[in-house]
């Protein structure tokens, strides 16, 4: 029997020595375990992959996601590898982008298997609860990318600048210019300080010259 290529592995990785590649999980009767020629490699490609330090971080993640993968009575290895597939694709920074990353695909799969049920209702009951089920998960994803962005950019939401005026000798930039919220405060700042100054120096040579024009009158 011919299968098909593996179209997510480029065909000069393929050639290549696969031991520094990031493993995958083999789903045993007792657990599962990571497939890898040395199991200390293979345990060290996991965590890094997953965005975790260490061994106990690394095998809790994928313990949880071999239970999110479960189907009918029993995890599901090609769930659990698209599961796999996805967080690493998403490259989760540190322990906490690890948690989020892994209910993020969580949610996925259950707002996909939620959707399977609602094609398939039998009845009205069936229908109604499969989309109540996956109107709550749709809405939870974007919220969870929403925050990812926010934990990645340190919480500070981004303004996207589209009206931008130009003084005589400056420089213009074509297109949308996103800054964070506190360089925008600071940039106002200045161009509130600058434009305060040319009427205070108005103000002052009006005063100078009322002033020489009673001495003049005296």
């Amino acid at each position: 029997m011919n299968t098909a290529p593996d179209i997510t592995t480029p065909t000069t990785v393929a050639a290549t020595d696969q031991t520094n590649a990031a493993p995958r999980i083999k789903l045993q009767s007792h657990g599962f375990a990571i497939d890898h020629p040395d199991q200390a490699l293979g345990e060290r490609l996991m965590a890094n992959a997953l965005g975790v330090t260490d061994r106990e971080a690394m095998h809790g993640i994928v313990r949880q996601l071999v239970k999110a993968s479960v189907s009918g009575e029993s995890p599901d290895e090609v769930t659990l590898s698209f599961m796999l597939s996805m967080v690493r694709s998403i490259r989760p920074r540190d322990s906490l982008e690890a948690m989020l990353v892994a209910q993020m695909v969580s949610v996925h799969v259950m707002a996909m298997r939620c959707a399977h049920h609602l094609a398939n209702a039998d009845d009205l009951a069936q229908h109604d609860s499969a989309a109540r089920a996956l109107g709550r998960l749709a809405r939870t994803f974007p919220a969870q990318m929403e925050a990812l962005n926010r934990y990645r950019s340190h919480g500070e939401p981004a303004i996207t600048v589209q009206n931008v005026s130009v003084a005589d000798g400056g420089k213009a930039i074509v297109g949308n210019v996103t800054q964070h919220a506190r360089v925008i405060v600071s940039d106002k700042s200045r161009a509130s300080a600058a434009r305060k100054a040319p009427k205070a120096a108005g103000a002052r040579r009006g005063r100078d010259s009322a002033e020489a024009k009673r001495e003049a009158e005296a």
